[in-house]
């Protein structure tokens, strides 16, 4: 009895930890780009602050995580009557950081990887030297059980898909701030296909998800 319940209890364990380890939060479907929605008039404009903005990341593989940051180059958001009307981000890539790792550690060798600043691995994730850039582009804004999605273009490596997304906005005098709850894409959807099981069928154990887990953290200040 005692062996068999120690069984059943290990089972459970396992399956928790299986079941919340493939967790995708807020998981995105790519679609195809979308017409951006139009700034009017009446909206208020407010400019991105570059170094009080954020892009969190978080990728996983069998062997663990790695979770990182990305910096905005710019961006604009547009208000109107307390809601997002409008914006566009341009997103810097050669900022991408690998923040769970110390220097020395393998930090560097993981952001070379990243950024594909490795001979013969330029093209293996996202090729900064040909696309030093990503942007996303607002396309509109809906309600999805009581909670504010964007909508938007992102485009990664040439590839533009639209997704959709929940957020926070605020104004507080001459700040706005917009945040993302944390969200999921495929990375796959972008042809970032390095280690993908979807793409390739001879990994084994060898692979990296195809989920990158992310949230978005602007700071904005009246233009």
């Amino acid at each position: 009895m005692k062996k068999n319940f120690l069984s059943i209890s290990l089972i459970a364990c396992l399956t928790v930890f299986t079941a919340c380890k493939t967790e995708k939060k807020n998981e995105t479907s790519a679609n195809d780009a979308e017409t951006v929605t139009e700034t009017t008039v009446e909206a208020v404009k407010y400019k991105a602050v570059p170094e009080e903005s954020i892009i969190e990341w978080k990728g996983s593989k069998p062997t663990g995580t790695h979770t990182g940051t990305i910096s905005l180059e710019s961006g604009v958001i547009a208000i109107k009557d307390g809601a997002l009307e409008s914006g566009n981000f341009l997103i810097d890539m050669n900022t991408i950081t690998v923040t769970d790792l110390e220097a020395g550690d393998g930090k560097e060798d993981l952001e070379a990887h990243l950024k594909g600043t490795v001979e013969g691995k330029e093209d293996h994730f996202f090729n900064v030297a040909e696309h030093p850039t990503a942007y996303f582009e607002v396309t509109g804004i809906e309600e999805i059980e009581g909670k504010t999605h964007i909508k938007g273009n992102l485009a990664i490596k040439g590839t533009k898909k639209n997704i959709s997304f929940p957020v926070t906005v605020t104004e507080n005098g001459d700040v706005a701030t917009l945040t993302s709850e944390p969200f999921t894409i495929d990375r796959t959807n972008w042809n970032v296909n390095y280690g993908s099981k979807s793409v390739f069928d001879d990994l084994g154990d060898k692979f990296v998800n195809d989920d990158i887990e992310l949230v978005v953290k602007v700071k904005a200040k009246k233009a």
